[in-house]
């Protein structure tokens, strides 16, 4: 059995997706694991995590339109807001999505659907500097 932690950084430039797939796929070729399971975590409370179309960008760019009008900055009754209008509802983003995935390994490789790919999803408008904890478990 073999068991693996690892970690990386994201840096942003603000709201929207940031494919991590070809990172994660990377820890997996590294340790040799060919049959497991690969969890991958985000250590933020205003970032998440998906696994979502990866072939055609305007799915995408839907996801994203999708949830500034599902948690609009400019709710009037919000009033987390210490670090700005974005504050709040990037909490709340997050609390939609996940802030873990898991991903079963077959053959060595992530069972990942032909079109899936596998996002952080930036809630806040600044760039940061995102932490992705991957856990690698198999044989």
């Amino acid at each position: 059995m073999i068991a693996l932690t690892e970690s990386f950084i994201v840096p942003t430039r603000g709201k929207g997706t940031y494919e991590i797939t070809d990172q994660v796929a990377g820890l997996l070729a590294r340790c040799g694991i060919k049959t497991g399971l690969a969890t991958v975590f985000v250590q933020h409370t205003s970032a998440s995590l998906v696994i979502y179309e990866n072939a055609d960008p305007t799915a995408r760019a839907d996801l994203h339109r999708f949830f500034e009008d599902l948690v609009p900055e400019d709710h009037p009754n919000l009033i987390h807001t210490a670090e700005g209008a974005d504050d709040s509802t990037s909490h709340l983003r997050m609390a939609l999505t996940r802030t873990s995935e898991s991903i079963p390994i077959a053959e060595g490789g992530l069972q990942l659907g032909t079109w899936q790919g596998i996002y952080l999803f930036e809630h806040r408008r600044a760039p940061h500097r995102r932490t992705i904890v991957v856990s690698l478990i198999g044989n």
